[in-house]
């Protein structure tokens, strides 16, 4: 991969998407989406923390390496008392985003400021909580982020006045997606109202299902583009897709957000269906934005860094066994095999014994076999179990495997 230092971060991710054996068609649907992720892209991550807590068994000693994306996970993980999170992205939006709450936690006054700040992220008076108590500490490349304009004239910051989780490449998505919701008189708000799985699954069938086997809705879901807003390029589309249309590989996917987990326990599924967090008192919502853990986050925001870099260059650099932990979202989807010789050759010199590697694919089964080097694939066990249990209970329901190893 090209070094940091010397590439602009959009030939960066050009370089980690454009398919250098594919067709000239192929390499311009890759330089579009390369395009459209150079932005912000995820307002909020879409991988379950819980889960990865729960797989990566954190214990008080670890060295955690993240891809920060939104940064809630980087941030949550945090209340599993880590020594150290590092959270790694290309994306100066991410990497502005995570600075932004970072930023928040050490210098808002209290819970409901942060809450009404992050949480909510619509109210006029943000403008003000930003200019008075946030950017007076914020870091100046960040700081320039939010105070710019984007295409429409708007600064970025106003995001936080007008609805965080409406912008953004995957907001826009969901945007558009409840568009054609009211276009085919789909009211999703009856998902979010169901007060049982019962009562989900019947809105389900009855709603949203339906819609997978209009004609159009098919052919557009069988369009590459179609889905850049979820933050898969096509070379993953064709992954994902398999032997199978999209539109029922999509449908799958949203049953069990939709059905598998109660809606009162699930903010991934308010995000799909309401486009925001639930706002009662007992809302579902991330561990860093949860009200138990406010004192928590104050304490430990210390041992959180966000940084812009190359993930790979990132573990290259780190001294060998100082790491514990390693958390690679569905990075590896998008690179070939010499590139993941690559990083899991840096991160097996950097792994400390018992570390553990936790990823995600758009596809089920695990991509490492007759992939990656059995040289260092041999060094690392598969824990089948536990990923297939990971799977079933990650309730941000798009990825179809969460996949776990351990050093040996």
């Amino acid at each position: 991969m090209p070094d940091t230092l010397t590439i602009q971060p959009k030939r960066i991710i050009e370089d980690a998407v454009v398919r250098k054996d594919g067709k000239v068609g192929d390499k311009l649907l890759d330089k579009a989406f390369a395009l459209a992720f150079n932005g912000l892209v995820y307002a909020q991550i879409w991988e379950d923390p819980v889960v990865d807590m729960e797989g990566l068994a954190i214990q008080p000693d670890s060295r955690v390496m993240c891809i920060a994306s939104g940064s809630c996970n980087a941030l949550s993980y945090l209340t599993a008392n880590p020594a150290q999170v590092t959270a790694v992205d290309l994306n100066r939006a991410h990497v502005a985003l995570g600075q932004l709450k970072i930023t928040a936690i050490r210098h808002l006054p209290n819970y409901e400021r942060f809450q009404r700040f992050f949480g909510h992220a619509d109210h006029a008076e943000n403008k003000a909580v930003y200019k008075e108590m946030i950017a007076p500490h914020l870091d100046t490349e960040s700081r320039k982020y939010w105070e710019k304009r984007d295409i429409k004239g708007r600064r970025r910051i106003s995001y936080f006045t007008k609805g965080l989780y409406k912008r953004g490449l995957l907001g826009n998505f969901i945007g558009l997606a409840h568009l054609f919701a009211k276009l085919y008189k789909i009211d999703l708000t009856k998902l979010l109202k169901a007060e049982t799985l019962e009562e989900q699954r019947a809105v389900f069938e009855k709603e949203l299902a339906p819609v997978f086997d209009k004609k159009f809705i098919r052919w557009l879901t069988n369009q590459p583009a179609s889905l850049f807003g979820l933050g898969i390029p096509p070379a993953q589309f064709d992954e994902l897709a398999g032997d199978e249309r999209m539109a029922e590989v999509l449908r799958r996917r949203l049953e069990k957000l939709a059905c598998d987990f109660e809606i009162k326990d699930n903010y991934f599924a308010w995000q799909a269906f309401g486009r925001g967090y639930d706002r009662s008192e007992q809302a579902p919502l991330p561990p860093y934005l949860q009200r138990k853990n406010w004192e928590i986050m104050r304490e430990r925001i210390d041992r959180l860094d966000v940084v812009r870099a190359n993930m790979v260059h990132w573990i290259g650099d780190r001294e060998e066994a100082s790491m514990d932990r390693f958390v690679l979202l569905d990075a590896q989807d998008w690179m070939n095999n010499a590139q993941l010789d690559e990083l899991w050759g840096r991160i097996t010199r950097a792994s400390r014994p018992g570390a553990r590697v936790l990823f995600r694919t758009a596809a089920v089964p695990t991509m490492l076999p007759g992939r990656l080097d059995d040289a260092i694939l041999s060094k690392w066990r598969y824990l089948e179990e536990t990923s297939a249990d990971l799977t079933a209970r990650d309730r941000s329901s798009i990825y179809g495997g969460v996949h776990l190893y351990e050093l040996a």
